[in-house]
């Protein structure tokens, strides 16, 4: 069983290494684009509520709405569901291109969400200080907000991240590239176990890898 394992490394390690490069770049493209979303949109959520620095009542419900719904759906029927978008924006809605589309949809929403918990830990108390000092309010998102917050939006970034590398996985049921891909087609489709334990394996790791560094980067973080 062991010698069969390690043929298998051997003679799929090109294929490997290409899935890995894939992986790598979806969850890159895919993390930094909904980073950017996420980041704002968590932000919008916290100023725009109930006795907050830029309340508004419509823009908070709306987009409290828009999100939980896009949260609502799973990663598999959203990637489906969302093909016509993808083409227009990527033009293609296979590959690793044609995922990043999805999976940007998809984990956007999600970080959102653990951005606004992240914001909504910053004590009112020290937003109040600032805005007694004559602080603006674009001056409280970004000295107050956003650096008080960063250790918890280091976790939520890294919680994220974790879920993003899930869905990469997933996205190789639409031949998305990727470890996924590799897991489906040889793994399932072709009987090899073999390469399905290999690409778990290396997913575990990735994970790993993440969810240690994010917690390093956290901890240092609060240290400041």
């Amino acid at each position: 069983m062991l010698a069969d394992y390690i043929d298998s490394l051997t003679e799929y390690s090109d294929l490997y290494w290409t899935s890995i490069k894939e992986t790598g770049i979806m969850v890159g493209y895919g993390l930094v684009i909904s980073t950017i979303i996420g980041l704002f949109l968590g932000i919008v959520l916290v100023v725009t509520r109930a006795n907050h620095i830029y309340e508004n009542k419509v823009i908070y419900q709306v987009l409290n709405i828009a999100i939980n719904i896009l949260r609502s759906l799973p990663f598999i029927i959203l990637m489906v569901a969302i093909i016509p978008f993808t083409k227009f924006i990527v033009g293609t809605s296979i590959g690793v291109k044609g995922a990043i589309v999805p999976l940007v949809v998809y984990t956007a929403p999600y970080l959102a969400r653990l951005m606004e918990s992240a914001l909504l830990e910053v004590d009112k108390g020290v937003i109040e200080a600032f805005q007694a000092m004559g602080a603006t309010r674009n001056q409280i998102i970004v000295r107050v907000l956003l650096k008080e917050a960063r250790p918890a939006l280091i976790l939520g970034l890294t919680i994220g991240t974790i879920g993003l590398i899930g869905a990469s996985a997933m996205a190789g049921v639409i031949g998305a590239g990727g470890l996924g891909d590799v897991a489906i087609r040889y793994g399932y489709q072709r009987w090899q176990p073999e390469v399905m334990i290999t690409c778990v394996i290396l997913l575990v790791v990735a994970v790993q890898v993440v969810q240690s560094l994010g917690t390093v980067i956290a901890k240092r973080l609060r240290k400041r």
